[in-house]
């Protein structure tokens, strides 16, 4: 984009442009007001459940989310890991057996707070509405003019940016130049105005390399906004090298992982994930995947079989991975190598 030159209210642009009797701008509805935090976008699937009758489940469904929730895990000791921080000497507790279980149970609480999952939004509408194009002003600066309402009362998501071009065209600001007007004045923590380097191709697959998959996420989820393309792209990218390499567990016991298993289970890949679960002994985890599945894909001959002959559990699971598994036979080996070790050590106990 090109220098930015200043930033002055709207008023201020209508006192000084040519035509402004053509600009309508004042009269549009605004959109209907945005939750706090919370960009005013449908969640992933509504606008397709919109025009349909039956209604296709969302990521932020009760039932949706209380799977994608118990999959995800608690694990205090990874949630809690030492991060890298300036040294202080450590602090030590005695505690009656009352004070300990009051103090698991509020680092639980906490625990469940950290690991609160951020949405998953379709990609927002690119933005090219041209409010005039005064061919008067042609050639008479060499830069853009970038014109914000700062106004505090106005939320992110209805406030007026227009950008008056070098050729006399107003528009509208696109949404990558939104986010940088509004991270000029109103910095959020954690988020730079222009992208960071860390985003380009070659620095993601160094940081892939070295399993740094939930620090590229977290990241992520600091500089850009949920539904905007970079956003988007970065996590499915983040998602594909994960089921790569296999690495799911990187993920687990994270905010990350119910997005990554919303994403495998909207592509019909769950394959990978769901061999990775049986293998690390968690078998009610993967029969929730496999039913997951089937909330989304009701239609399919997995989830009218399993409906047919009610399954669950571990059948439920071989149900799966004789119809609409991409390694139906991979699937039904580790399963049996997991029942025989489970007799295995049933019999040794």
């Amino acid at each position: 984009m090109a220098t930015l030159r200043t930033s002055v209210s709207v008023r201020s642009l209508l006192a000084s442009c040519r035509g402004t009797e053509r600009i309508s701008f004042w009269t549009q509805a605004r959109p209907r007001p945005c939750k706090a935090g919370i960009p005013c976008r449908q969640l992933s699937s509504e606008a397709e459940s919109g025009s349909s009758e039956i209604k296709k489940p969302t990521f932020m469904d009760e039932e949706v989310q209380s799977i994608l929730i118990k999959m995800t895990g608690l694990n205090l000791a990874k949630i809690f890991k030492p991060a890298i921080q300036e040294l202080k000497p450590p602090t030590y507790k005695l505690m009656t057996q009352a004070q300990l279980e009051e103090a698991t149970r509020q680092a639980i609480e906490a625990a469940k707070v950290q690991l609160k999952m951020p949405p998953v939004l379709e990609e927002r509408t690119p933005i090219n509405d041209v409010l005039a194009e005064d061919k008067i002003l042609e050639g008479t600066e060499t830069a853009k003019y970038v014109f914000t309402d700062i106004s505090y009362s106005i939320p992110h998501r209805e406030r007026f940016i227009v950008v008056r071009e070098p050729s006399g065209t107003l528009r509208k600001a696109s949404w990558e130049e939104r986010d940088r007007m509004i991270q000029v004045y109103f910095p959020k923590e954690g988020r730079r105005t222009l992208t960071p380097v860390i985003f380009k191709e070659e620095n993601l697959k160094t940081m892939y390399s070295q399993d740094r998959h939930v620090d590229v996420l977290n990241l992520c989820v600091a500089q850009f906004e949920p539904d905007s393309a970079e956003y988007i792209k970065i996590h499915h990218q983040t998602y594909e090298d994960t089921d790569k390499h296999g690495k799911y567990d990187l993920l687990r016991s994270t905010r990350h992982f119910g997005g990554m298993a919303w994403y495998f289970v909207n592509k019909k890949n769950i394959d990978g994930l769901l061999i990775d679960q049986i293998q690390r002994d968690l078998v009610d985890d993967a029969s929730s995947l496999v039913r997951l599945y089937h909330i989304l894909h009701p239609d399919g001959q997995s989830a009218r079989e399993a409906k047919e002959q009610a399954a669950e559990g571990l059948h439920l699971i071989k149900v799966f991975a004789k119809t609409e598994a991409q390694k139906g036979a991979y699937i039904e080996l580790t399963l049996q190598a997991y029942q025989e070790t489970f007799i295995t050590h049933s019999a040794a106990s």
